[in-house]
């Protein structure tokens, strides 16, 4: 129980500023700049930290904006980051891969803890291992069925694409026109991509895949796969990479591009938004007529929860009502094999009304909202919209303004619609930043006054260091001085 008059700690949180230029970097690629800040105070101390990890357990890098680092803890960190390279380079995975291919069924193996093809010559080496033998060509052509999926949800998760899902995706983007799929974190997709194309000689789909599951590259050659981390839109491959992505983004012939991106829900929407925009630059640094003030046709795939904030960024997008279904997950599947329906949508800055979805999987077309809904989001005559994010029918409050969830009542005390069983502890919650309601943390106008703030008084804290110093000095010195002391009172006791 708490002492009586001891006020509860304000909760903080973590900002982030973004990609700096010349921050140090983890295996992970260039880390990105965060503050911590407390509501409504305008301090706190900027920190580098892992791009891709939000937990320490899985990258522990940590550095402040200020800190000095020695040249031995440089030097050891460089070595750090080496060590936790992958074993063998991309073009050392595609030689594998093709001497490979090469041997007789019998002996195609591959280590299911080391996640690799072996060659006849490293058996040996993974002898105590378990692995799968006579590897089909129909199994190298489906790696992701092969691996592994990485499944924590904050840096890597791979939820994979029911093949449901998979297949309508493609008919869409060639239905659409699309001949060219920039596939960032959609490794099912690429997949299927690619198979087509290397059993039907009339299929025109290209695709290129950007993922930081290094483990693809023993399957696809440099122009098929780049190692790249979504995050801090970081190409692991160099310039080089960079320049495969480039070329592929380059229409030529007709062949329209499209990113469809499927990244980790676990992952800050803010740094996905940056990366994403600087592809959708590369794009329009292509020089192809046309792209003057236009983006570059985007499928981003997370859950209808992060609607506003996708918008925040992307204005120009929406949200389609087909939900994305999963194979690897418990809960996102479609049908009564899941046990609720998937939250996952497609957000997309193309005209919704040219988003077909299939009528047989519940889908209808309005007329008055020129998309297709599922059948389920009924139109709301006082809103003019399809209002549902969930499927169901959600009922207008008159006093919200707003459709609302069916099992959503309106609460007095909250002056809003909520759940039934809810505490009606309301709070003034305003910005993070600065504590005033009207408007969120990101579209504070004092935000660049904290970013501002944020420096730390570099001689306070210096002087508070040499106070502390001392004091420590002075108490040894103290300690050392009474332990003489005892040990001559002792020595002449004894004589």
């Amino acid at each position: 129980m708490a002492a009586a008059g001891r006020e509860r700690p304000e909760p903080a949180a973590l900002a982030l500023l973004g990609p700096a230029p010349g921050a140090p970097s983890c295996p992970h690629g260039p880390a990105l700049l965060f503050v911590k800040t407390s509501q409504g105070k305008e301090e706190g101390r900027r920190f580098y930290a892992c791009s891709a990890c939000r937990d320490r357990k899985d990258c522990n890098f940590f550095q402040w904006e200020d800190e000095k680092v020695s040249e031995t803890r440089l030097a050891a960190r460089e070595e750090y980051n080496r060590n936790h390279q992958p074993s063998f380079t991309h073009r050392q995975n595609v030689d594998r891969y093709k001497n490979f291919v090469l041997l007789p069924l019998s002996k195609r193996r591959f280590c299911q803890e080391c996640q690799q093809l072996l060659l006849p010559a490293e058996w040996e080496k993974h002898s105590d291992h378990q692995f799968l033998c006579n590897i089909t060509t129909t199994q190298l052509k489906s790696p992701s069925q092969l691996l592994y999926p990485l499944e924590n949800k904050k840096t890597n998760a791979q939820y994979l694409f029911a093949g449901r899902s998979c297949k309508f995706l493609l008919n869409l983007l060639i239905d659409l026109g699309f001949r060219r799929v920039l596939s960032v974190g959609t490794p099912r997709l690429h997949e299927m991509i690619q198979l087509k194309a290397s059993q039907e000689k009339e299929f025109s789909v290209r695709s290129l895949l950007l993922d930081i599951d290094f483990r693809y590259s023993q399957f696809y050659t440099e122009d098929e796969f780049c190692h790249y981390n979504m995050f801090n839109h970081h190409f692991f491959g160099g310039e080089a990479a960079r320049e495969t992505c480039r070329k592929f983004l380059y229409e030529e012939n007709g062949e329209r591009v499209i990113m469809v991106t499927d990244p980790p829900f676990g992952g800050l929407v803010e740094a996905l938004a940056s990366s994403f925009k600087k592809l959708m630059a590369m794009w329009n640094e292509t020089e192809k007529e046309g792209h003057d003030n236009k983006e570059m046709p985007m499928f981003w795939i997370f859950p209808y929860f992060f609607e506003s904030r996708i918008l925040d960024f992307f204005p120009s997008f929406s949200m389609m009502d087909y939900q994305v279904d999963y194979d690897n997950h418990a809960l996102y599947k479609h049908g009564k094999t899941g046990r609720r329906q998937s939250p996952v949508r497609i957000f997309t800055n193309l005209t919704p009304s040219m988003i077909v979805l299939p009528e047989e999987e519940g889908y209808r077309f309005c007329t008055i909202c020129q998309r297709y809904v599922s059948s389920g989001n009924q139109h709301c005559e006082i809103c003019n919209s399809c209002t549902s994010k969930d499927g169901r029918r959600w009922k207008h409050c008159v006093l919200c303004k707003k459709c609302v969830k069916p099992s959503w009542v309106h609460c007095s005390n909250c002056n809003c619609c909520t759940l039934q069983k809810h505490s009606c502890e309301k709070s003034d919650v305003g910005c993070f930043v600065c504590g005033k309601a009207g408007h969120k943390r990101s579209a504070c106008p004092s935000l660049s006054r904290t970013r501002a703030a944020c420096q730390p008084d570099k001689k306070k804290r210096q002087k508070t260091r040499k106070r502390v110093a001392m004091g420590i000095c002075k108490r040894l010195a103290m300690k050392h001085a009474i332990f003489s002391k005892r040990k001559v009172k002792n020595k002449k006791k004894k004589t």
